[in-house]
């Protein structure tokens, strides 16, 4: 599996997206963090990494970023870019998704049929709940919305399982760059995130995990009965 970091050096510059960022005023760093995570989110590689741990790490040394709204335009941005996924795979279907796999343009976004058929299984031994648990994994990510839309998934449990599963990644993150803001210096900040990325996938299926203990546990557990004196 290819890092996310490793695999933006091949197709960007990080270091130079983290200082931009580090640069920038916070109407332009809310504008890129939501932008960005849409683009993120679709087909177009592209690291969540660099987006929002540097603006929490701006939310933490100096009050013109909030914490919290950097979370919500990072959870709103990768919904939409999950949505173009999702619809684009109801309207063309899977022999046309499978074609452009095989192309050279979807090569060049770094998507083969491997990996479409390895997200189609995954969705098809997990369901639903896929959405959710998908948005926690690197290689699965950004393709987990196709198969959903190639089932034809309703919409709203869609848009609920994968805004609960971003907001989740997201949170990893923003904690991530906020506590990197308390012990590293702005040059040291992409040094120190890709040094703690191989760390992050960890962090965020063990909040899925919980995430879905908890929604099982609620769901399952007997209930009460009532006696009437």
């Amino acid at each position: 599996m290819i890092d996310s970091l490793i695999l933006a050096s091949m197709l960007f510059d990080p270091a130079q997206i983290i200082q931009d960022f580090l640069n920038a005023d916070a109407a332009w760093i809310y504008g890129m963090v939501f932008l960005l995570m849409v683009v993120e989110s679709s087909f177009i590689p592209f690291p969540s990494e660099v987006i929002v741990p540097p603006a929490a790490y701006l939310a933490c040394t100096s009050h013109e970023v909030n914490i919290w709204l950097v979370l919500v335009l990072a959870t709103l941005g990768a919904l939409i870019g999950a949505l173009v996924n999702y619809f684009l795979s109801v309207w063309i279907g899977r022999p046309i998704v499978y074609k452009f796999a095989n192309s050279r343009i979807g090569h060049a976004c770094l998507i083969t049929e491997e990996k479409v058929v390895r997200a189609e299984t995954y969705f098809d031994n997990h369901g639903a709940i896929s959405t959710f648990i998908g948005r926690l994994i690197p290689a699965v990510r950004q393709l987990i919305s196709i198969p959903a839309g190639l089932a034809r998934m309703n919409i709203w449990k869609f848009m609920l399982y994968t805004s609960l599963g971003a907001l989740t990644w997201n949170s990893v993150l923003a904690a991530l760059g906020y506590w990197l803001g308390t012990i590293v210096s702005r040059d040291q900040l992409y040094a120190a995130v890709e040094q703690y990325n191989s760390y992050l996938t960890y962090a965020g299926l063990a909040i899925g995990v919980v995430c879905i203990g908890i929604i099982a546990y609620n769901a399952f557990k007997p209930k009460s009965r009532k006696t009437n004196l």
